[in-house]
């Protein structure tokens, strides 16, 4: 080999070496449940008191009356990441959760990754969903929270635009297991004061997360936990 093709093999070799780490740097923080290129992300809320918040995606569903039946039976606040489509078209679901007292926050209209999106995109997502969480009457405040837990440049930018915070989680007890039994021992074990916990609850397919809240809610509960909604974790 002459010295022109191992210089032209070393250069291509240090290239595609940079664009792997930099593709893995960006999956990384894509997928961060802590850190985001622009503005505030919480996962937790850093307290010494015994307080967790209850997040439920995404909907609403044909089952937000069972959802709703089940919060009322364990007696417990909840946050609902709902997406702006289903919000137009299900208003009537929409307008139960709010006069059940409980907080909507934004999932953006589509459930799209907003990952390699633009800002015009952005906007629309977040800002329609906006508009169908106040038709329904709720006038909280609406936090964000991103599909998937994903965001890279344009989701931040535009939260941060609008100081509005990046909604996440510590505590998701049904993203390796669909048992009931399961997801209840993994959110005890896992839950700490200020946890944020993610629960899927609004399509058939999810009956066990559904049927976990129960369990979830009478064990923290006995442990000394109190259930707040996100805004009012975020408020401490």
């Amino acid at each position: 080999m002459t010295s022109r093709a191992r210089t032209t093999a070393l250069i291509v070799s240090i290239v595609t070496l940079v664009l792997i780490v930099a593709a893995f740097a960006t999956y990384r923080l894509m997928d961060s449940r802590t850190t985001q290129l622009f503005g505030t992300l919480v996962d937790r809320v850093d307290t010494d008191d015994k307080v967790v918040a209850l997040t439920l995606d995404d909907g609403p569903s044909p089952l937000t009356p069972e959802v709703l039946q089940t919060l009322a039976d364990a007696d417990v606040p909840a946050t609902f990441y709902v997406t702006g489509n289903e919000m137009v078209e299900r208003p009537e679901l929409g307008r139960a959760l709010v006069a059940a007292g409980h907080e909507l926050g934004n999932h953006t209209a589509t459930h799209r990754r907003m990952v390699f999106v633009g800002s015009d995109t952005v906007a629309e997502e977040i800002e329609s969903t906006d508009a169908a969480i106040r038709a329904t009457g709720y006038d909280g405040e609406i936090t964000f929270r991103p599909p998937y837990g994903k965001k890279l440049v344009a989701l931040p930018r535009y939260l941060d635009e609008h100081d509005r915070t990046t909604v996440m989680w510590d505590v998701e007890p049904d993203s390796a297991s669909s048992d009931t039994d399961e997801i209840v021992r993994t959110a005890l074990e896992e839950t700490r004061p200020g946890s944020i916990i993610l629960l899927h609850v609004m399509y058939p397919s999810r009956s066990s997360s559904l049927e976990a809240i129960p369990g979830i809610v009478e064990g923290l509960r006995a442990e000394g936990y109190r259930f707040v909604t996100v805004s009012e974790l975020l408020g401490r």
